[in-house]
């Protein structure tokens, strides 16, 4: 429930402030207009074509409006799970990873490159403004295409063989994008956890536009948000992913309504959603999300203690055991879903690091296979994963319509001696009193392994490799560091060896783009000054310098011009081969157990599940606007 407290702040405020700060603790929170929305016919706030979502089909249970439904985060930044929890999307996918049409009403694809999209008549953003192709072309025209604004041009990522989409609006519903080549990574980018941008609310943006807003009142806009010119204004005040601005109308099942710095963020139904259910009730079922900032460490203990009402993030399953005897307790329950990522815990050595004698050994697929075979991930998973878990690589899952048994099994078997002999043959056979190996220039084989720190089960598993790798005559050692620090060191080439979660997404469909298995982004451990190169289209960090680093690079290139899923599916599997024989990075386990804790109370969410960022949006491909709240005695 909402305190009291909140209550009072939420009925505190009369006017709803143009800019994003707030003038007091008292107009923090903005007055709610869902009673005035509300007013007008559940016809008036719906699309003449709404989304119909069969819940019986679905085996879960049609329900009831209301409700409040409490949530716990660990930092204000995080109330950007919200968008991807409500996973309303132009189009996304369902359960069963398939894609359909959400936002839109339908759409066409021809020869893979020409896409026609057809909205919902009378679709209304969440201030009741029309959803038109007047939204789409201001987003293209006004923002994608105006050069004051993208200095760079368009990103990258619209773009075929260098050239953008070419634009059309064919009516007030029909909007089309056409490339002269194929372009197959264009629906999987928009049915994505951060979905691309097509559509912003054209009647609010254009206040903070140059083209269309006096000056004298966008200097005033400026100054009230505390920015230089109009085009961070308006970033400032557009931001879809990260719901901070709460006067941006929405698509999204719930509104942002608590302006930031807050303790509590309040998020309430949006009463233009397009989707109801069979019989005709408008979702989301629940009326408001509260999401209470805490500590991100007491976050497990006070979801045992019935603090929040659904609750995975900053949960894991060192809690489960605590939570699980919550239940007798509290009205509580608490199930376990299974990661998506290729591995729960992976290790990247940095094929790119600084140190020239590390970044030849690297280099060498025996080194790289010598360290995966010195793992011994089943004393990882009985020790640390109750043996719940699956010692595997790091690659797709076997839910995955493309998963073999030898990605996951190639060189990830326990063989220290094995390792031990390929690690002889690399030119490491030489070794000091204490077992340790010298590299070829004398020094001790020493591996400092860093990682932001954020993960009790990352610590734990490193704690087990470190005891196997000196085993094969390799001495490692934990560092730890904030995010962003960590991130730079990487690529700038000061870290040696990284330890992250392996693939975001390990259930891919051959029709989703393989970008995990190339240099595409600064990001990836393994190679970030390769993927910084394509990322930066080439005015940054190095080209791939390993023969089959530039096949990766090659295939990809290939599947973003193909025009068949079958093409699609063998370009995957001959990536995937390349990365289960070349170890570019080593995986421990995967399918590891996610708790997912919520209020008995709480209705429709699935005792089993997939959870993961990419392509399950955490729980968004469970339709969390669905949930509801039963009274339970």
């Amino acid at each position: 429930m909402i305190t009291r407290r909140a209550m009072l702040a939420l009925m505190a405020s009369s006017a709803i402030p143009t800019s994003l700060k707030a003038a007091s603790n008292a107009d923090r929170t903005l007055n709610t207009a869902l009673a005035d929305d509300l007013k007008l016919s559940q016809a008036e706030r719906l699309p003449a074509n709404p989304r119909v979502v069969n819940l019986q089909s679905m085996t879960r249970e049609p329900g009831e409006q209301g409700g409040t439904v409490r949530m716990l985060i660990g930092r204000q930044k995080d109330i950007r799970y919200v968008p991807i929890y409500s996973y309303s999307r132009m189009i996304g996918y369902n359960e069963q990873l398939e894609m359909v049409p959400d936002i839109l009403e339908s759409y066409e694809v021809e020869e893979g490159r020409i896409f026609t999209f057809h909205l919902r008549a009378g679709h209304k953003w969440s201030d009741g403004s029309p959803l038109t192709a007047e939204d789409f072309r201001y987003y293209w025209e006004d923002v994608i295409l105006n050069a004051e604004y993208l200095r760079s041009g368009p990103p990258a990522r619209l773009k075929v063989n260098g050239d953008v989409a070419k634009f059309e609006v064919l009516d007030e519903l029909t909007v089309r994008y056409s490339w002269d080549l194929p372009m197959p990574r264009f629906l999987s980018m928009l049915a994505a956890p951060i979905p691309q941008t097509l559509a912003l609310p054209s009647a609010y943006m254009k206040q903070f536009h140059a083209k269309y807003q006096e000056p004298e009142m966008l200097n005033k806009f400026m100054e009230e948000n505390r920015v230089d010119d109009w085009t961070r204004l308006h970033r400032k005040m557009s931001r879809q992913n990260r719901p901070e601005n709460p006067n941006l109308p929405t698509l999204e099942a719930w509104r942002p309504r608590t302006f930031s710095p807050a303790e509590q963020f309040i998020f309430e139904r949006n009463p233009y959603f397009h989707r109801v259910d069979e019989n005709g009730v408008q979702l989301p079922y629940i009326d408001r999300l509260v999401l209470n900032v805490s500590s991100a460490g007491l976050i497990g203990a006070k979801t045992a203690t019935g603090e929040s009402d659904l609750q995975a993030t900053a949960v894991g399953l060192t809690d489960y055991t605590l939570i699980k005897e919550a239940e007798k307790r509290f009205p509580i329950k608490v199930s376990l879903w299974r990661s998506t990522r290729g591995s729960s815990v992976a290790l990247f050595p940095n094929l790119t690091c600084k140190d020239e004698v590390w970044r030849a050994l690297f280099q060498d697929v025996r080194v790289r296979r010598a360290m995966s075979l010195g793992i011994n991930r089943r004393e990882i998973n009985q020790v640390i994963c109750y043996g719940l878990a699956r010692e595997s690589a790091n690659t797709v899952l076997p839910e995955s319509p493309l998963f073999k048994p030898e990605y996951s099994s190639d060189w990830s078997h326990y063989d220290p001696d094995q390792a031990n002999a390929l690690l002889d043959e690399a030119g490491m056979s030489t070794r000091a009193s204490n077992g340790i190996r010298l590299l070829p220039d004398g020094r001790y084989a020493n591996i400092t392994i860093e990682s932001a720190g954020e993960s009790t089960l990352e610590t734990d598993v490193l704690e087990l490799i470190t005891d196997h790798f000196r085993q094969i005559g390799i001495a490692l050692f934990i560092r730890n560091s904030q995010r962003d620090i960590f991130r730079s060191r990487v690529v700038g080439g000061e870290v040696l060896m990284s330890a992250w979660q392996g693939l975001d997404n390990g259930l891919p469909s051959a029709d989703m783009p393989p970008t995990e298995l190339a240099p595409t982004t600064n990001d990836q451990l393994q190679w970030p000054l390769w993927g910084l190169y394509y990322l930066s289209g080439h005015s940054q960090g190095k080209p791939a310098d390993m023969a089959k680093v530039q096949e990766l690079g090659l295939l990809l290139d290939k599947w973003l011009l193909t025009t068949t899923t079958e093409q699609r599916e063998e370009i995957w599997h001959m990536m995937l081969e390349i990365h289960a024989d070349q170890v570019f990075s080593i995986g421990t386990v995967n399918s590891t157990l996610q708790p997912v804790v919520k209020s008995r109370s709480l209705q429709n969410v699935p005792e089993d599940g997939l959870y993961g960022f990419e392509p399950m949006s955490y729980m968004g491909v469970y339709m969390p606007d669905t949930f509801w709240i039963k009274e339970v005695g």
